[in-house]
């Protein structure tokens, strides 16, 4: 009987990272900043059906680059289990930080112990009486507590340099969407139109759903203007 070769887990851990990282920069770009009234996401995403944006619960969003079946296996998850725990409890016992705790333990038990990692990255934000939250769970499990911008899958550490630059968190939603589709057009190398954006966000003022998806032609008169 053929024995297996010795990796070492510091090695397997490396190549596990490796693995991830270029499924994860094969796709395109989902850029996430608070503006004046919320959190913004715009996404590169010329799909019309298949969001890397969603809603989780009633102040709590989803946004994720990879795989997408990986990421629409996560993000089912979340919505059950957070259904579950607002009927259990209540509705504001449901919040961003435990959904993203929820998410990076998953995530972190199948980098370490699955077949393979998954090829995903994830965004949770959450908008409240005290402002907005936004975290980063990275494919092995790594959560980020991001302070208002993150961008990330594709040309990431480049857009984030541009955000840190010109991102103003008390713009109103037409420029922080300008803002956004700068930065991933500059780092694209190419025009981005209403047609090839996927806008969604969190909006304090509408409620108890503070979950908002635009329209292309929301989308259009906002960067026209």
């Amino acid at each position: 009987m053929g024995m297996m070769p010795y990796v070492s887990p510091e090695q397997l851990m490396k190549d596990r990272a490796e693995f991830a990282q270029k499924g994860i920069s094969r796709g395109r770009s989902v850029v996430a900043l608070s503006y004046r009234d919320g959190m913004l996401f715009v996404a590169a995403n010329p799909s019309t059906s298949l969001h890397k944006v969603s809603e989780i619960y009633d102040h709590v969003a989803f946004a994720a680059v990879g795989r997408y079946n990986e990421f629409e296996q996560l993000r089912v998850a979340g919505i059950r289990m957070a259904d579950v725990k607002g009927y259990q409890y209540a509705r504001a016992d449901v919040t961003g930080r435990s959904l993203a705790n929820a998410y990076a333990s998953f995530l972190g038990a199948g980098f370490t112990e699955g077949s393979k990692p998954f090829e995903v990255e994830l965004l949770v934000a959450e908008v409240n009486g005290a402002g907005v939250e936004l975290y980063h769970v990275r494919y092995d499990g790594f959560i980020i507590d991001e302070d208002r911008h993150v961008a990330i899958g594709g040309s990431a550490e480049a857009i984030n340099n541009q955000l840190a630059e010109h991102h103003d968190p008390d713009a109103d939603l037409d420029a922080a969407l300008r803002t956004a589709r700068d930065a991933l057009a500059a780092n694209e190398d190419r025009e981005l139109g209403a047609s090839q954006l996927e806008v969604a966000g969190l909006d304090r003022t509408r409620g108890r759903r503070t979950f908002f998806r635009l329209p292309s032609e929301r989308v259009s008169a906002a960067l026209e203007g």
